[in-house]
């Protein structure tokens, strides 16, 4: 027995989402849209609850309607900071907000809980800019992305679906994912809900993911005759191995969070509660470090993956003598008395 669900909304646009949990019942035509609201939403017994829940997922200060990018657009004439902008396309549809205020760590969100966050061509669009901004801020450490809701994305807004996949595809300056593989600052996913296809490709361009026990990654490129085009057909067997991978992705086997844990996909999981502050901490605990060096040691990292071992381990090689050639006396002496009064600090919490 399928559950449709339609919530109203101000964004009038018809939502088809990717989610078809049960693989083995087919998709039923959702009902004829309702002015103002989206369309129907096929979600499987068991998976998702009956009864909405319209409380609020993460226990943070900046996870309510009243946000500070809200409050600044509403009071603030002057435009708004990189830190609180989001695309004029997108209305308020991703938000860029600190962690706290005076923090080094932002948060992204993705803000369309009503379609479970499915993206439309003006949210990718302005998703990449928000990662092209945050990559130049210097008072930007870390990035948490996150989606409010019951979901992290369910994946592309299927009604827009020749506007997204033509046109534009190959443009890097609206493509998000491209976006966040360039951006140099650590990005960490806070998977809560659904990840799924398009949702789960973002997901894996994150460097760590944390996950809610409810979390599931899905892959229904297969079964929806989308062919991948931001990276899951190769990253996926890389993180999982290939035997796994062509499972999930043939057979749109869902991910479970404990099976993504024990496959290496997510690094913790979490109560869905406590999903946002979870990589906020990870994300404050990369900022506590040197900031030059956690920017060029994600490089080398994710350089190197591209690389056999031998070629990678001699990428790293250069790099450190570049960049221990490029260092003063004074550099070097800064450093040994940073590595003495750190020695009598607590050690970190993660």
């Amino acid at each position: 027995m399928l559950y449709f669900l339609t919530p109203k909304t101000n964004d009038t646009s018809r939502v088809t989402s990717l989610i078809n949990i049960n693989r083995y019942l087919p998709i039923c035509p959702p009902p004829p849209p309702k002015v103002g609201s989206t369309c129907s939403i096929a979600v499987s017994k068991g998976l998702l609850p009956k009864k909405r829940d319209t409380s609020t997922r993460y226990s943070h200060p900046h996870s309510r309607r009243s946000s500070v990018y809200q409050t600044e657009k509403l009071v603030n004439p002057t435009p708004p900071d990189p830190m609180a902008a989001t695309s004029p396309d997108s209305g308020d549809l991703i938000l860029v907000e600190p962690a706290k205020p005076g923090s080094r760590v932002a948060v992204v969100t993705i803000n369309r809980p009503k379609a479970l966050n499915a993206l439309t061509r003006p949210m990718m669009v302005s998703l990449a800019a928000a990662f092209r901004r945050l990559d130049a801020d210097d008072g930007v450490a870390a990035v948490v992305l996150a989606g409010r809701g019951r979901a992290f994305c369910s994946g592309v807004d299927l009604t827009a679906a020749e506007e997204v996949f033509k046109g534009d595809v190959k443009d890097p300056a609206a493509d998000p994912v491209v976006q966040m593989e360039r951006c140099r600052k650590p990005i960490v996913g806070a998977i809560a809900g659904f990840a799924v296809t398009a949702g789960f490709e973002i997901a894996l361009a994150c460097d760590i993911l944390v996950a809610g026990r409810s979390a599931k990654f899905i892959d229904t490129h297969a079964k929806f005759g989308i062919f991948p085009s931001w990276g899951l057909s190769q990253k996926l067997s890389r993180v999982i191995g290939p035997n796994r991978a062509r499972e999930v992705s043939l057979t749109c086997m869902p991910i479970t969070a404990e099976m993504a844990e024990k496959w290496g996909l997510v690094n913790h999981i979490v109560d869905d509660t406590q999903v946002l502050s979870k990589a906020i901490e990870v994300c404050e605990a990369i900022a506590r470090n040197n900031r030059n060096l956690v920017v060029l040691y994600k490089s080398v990292i994710n350089d190197g993956l591209q690389l056999d071992l031998e070629h990678a381990r001699a990428l790293e090689k250069e790099r450190a003598h570049d960049y221990y050639n490029g260092m003063t006396k004074e550099q070097f002496a800064s450093m040994q008395k940073f590595i003495q009064g750190r020695s009598s600090k607590p050690p970190s919490k993660l």
